[in-house]
């Protein structure tokens, strides 16, 4: 985004402007914006884009799947339910569901876990942190993609209790 010091009045670049539409996605919990003036757009977006596909019989109602892995993106999915627990990043900093691209996930859908369990690792300033899920029961939902930025207490898994 590009200031303009002599902006036209009503200008969407207005830094002004877009400084107000980043509190109004803040305070109004948006994900995204997408304003055009004539010829000219403005896109504010924020967290991973998502991708939604048509539900599949082995996912539950109302529920997406992601097209390359099949698990439930975090945007389809309520991430409170009083039936289940969240997992939440306990940092700032890029997920990671493996332990490198060539390992399978720590967990997926349908796992059980323990308290001990590593769910994932959340990479913060060149450290990689192993996040364990601090609960016990079976993972439902995988709220987060492999090299998603995550912000501190971002829900990451939600888990049926046992």
């Amino acid at each position: 985004m590009a200031s303009n010091s002599g902006s036209i009045p009503g200008d969407v670049f207005d830094v002004r402007k877009v400084r107000k539409f980043i509190e109004l996605m803040n305070e109004h919990d948006l994900t995204e914006i997408d304003l055009r003036q004539g010829e000219q757009r403005i896109r504010l977006r924020r967290g991973p884009e998502v991708v939604t596909v048509a539900a599949t019989p082995a996912l539950h109602a109302g529920a997406a799947a992601h097209p390359s892995t099949g698990e439930k993106r975090a945007a389809e999915i309520p991430v409170e339910d009083s039936k289940t627990i969240v997992i939440r990043s306990p940092m700032v900093g890029t997920f990671y569901a493996a332990a490198n691209p060539e390992s399978p996930a720590f967990v997926k859908i349908g796992d059980r876990v323990g308290p001990e369990t590593t769910v994932c690792i959340i990479e913060a300033m060149k450290v990689f942190n192993e996040i364990p899920a601090e609960c016990a029961g079976r993972i439902v939902a995988v709220l987060a993609q492999n090299g998603d930025p995550v912000e501190f207490n971002q829900p990451l898994f939600r888990v049926e209790p046992e």
